[in-house]
């Protein structure tokens, strides 16, 4: 599977997607990961940004209400039209373009940073994808990006739970063995029954990588590690949100920043 065939399973998913994810029922995105990923970001007043693999643009938003100036990308052509009526109504100033992270349209050099919310751990090509980002990224700019945890969103997971209902531990296994486009069938678990009924499931292609293959795809690209961060929501959101106290457990989501040296060139490797 390639990334012109996950644009096809995107492009399903969308209507519902954004549905369901702007009536407030991705509640890992926003009582744990978005914001994790915020206080992560370094500052980003008058930089010039680039989202890749926006969605409907939830937190495209969020990144031009910090002072950026962004342009944002997916694939899928719903969720472009999706952000773009939203900028239309209430006016941030941000570009969208359907367009590949395979085969970003910009030239080098283009922008100060960029950013990756959930989306590069949906691509086949997972490489190209840092490679293109180093591409379009000016010497000192950085990259940011979160992806499901490697460890635990394996092949193989199951959820243990008490007799209260309570998360003990994950079962997880296989987490040497890449997936590459394997379907998952799913909608967000905070979704009321009522509302689910009549919805089709997301379709979402998978394609899992080890740490050290993330990893090492980074620094092959040309990338300095900056940071990385493991999100783990406080008991009082889990009070808030009983929903993700999973999240206390195991680390769903990680968190990586890596920079471009600032006298840094294009990376010589081919992506791949």
């Amino acid at each position: 599977m390639d990334h012109q065939e996950v644009r096809r399973y995107w492009n399903e998913n969308a209507e519902t997607w954004t549905q369901l994810a702007r009536a407030g029922y991705d509640v890992y995105r926003d009582y744990l990961n978005t914001p994790a990923f915020f206080r992560m970001l370094p500052g980003i007043d008058g930089l010039t940004g680039l989202d890749i693999g926006c969605g409907e643009g939830h937190n495209t938003r969020l990144l031009a209400e910090r002072g950026a100036r962004v342009t944002a990308i997916d694939i899928s052509e719903v969720f472009c039209q999706h952000a773009k009526q939203l900028e239309e109504r209430e006016p941030l100033g941000i570009r969208y373009l359907v367009a590949s992270a395979v085969e970003l349209p910009f030239a080098n050099s283009t922008f100060d940073f960029a950013t990756g919310f959930m989306s590069f751990m949906d691509i086949a090509e997972t490489g190209c994808v840092l490679a293109e980002a180093y591409r379009v990224l000016r010497p000192g700019g950085f990259l940011q990006f979160s992806i499901s945890h490697p460890c635990y969103d394996t092949p193989h997971r199951r959820n243990l739970r008490d007799e209260k209902g309570l998360t003990y531990a994950i079962e997880v296994g296989d987490y040497f063995r890449n997936l590459e486009g394997d379907v998952m069938e799913w909608l967000f678990g905070a979704t009321p029954p009522a509302v689910r009924e009549g919805l089709p499931k997301f379709k979402v292609p998978r394609f899992t990588r080890t740490i050290s293959q993330w990893l090492n795809l980074l620094i092959e690209k040309g990338f300095l590690l900056e940071r990385v961060e493991e999100p783990r929501p406080s008991d009082q959101t889990v009070s808030e949100c009983p929903d993700i106290q999973d999240a206390q457990v195991v680390a769903y989501f990680l968190h990586v920043r890596a920079r471009k040296p600032s006298g840094g060139t294009v990376s010589p490797q081919r992506p791949g």
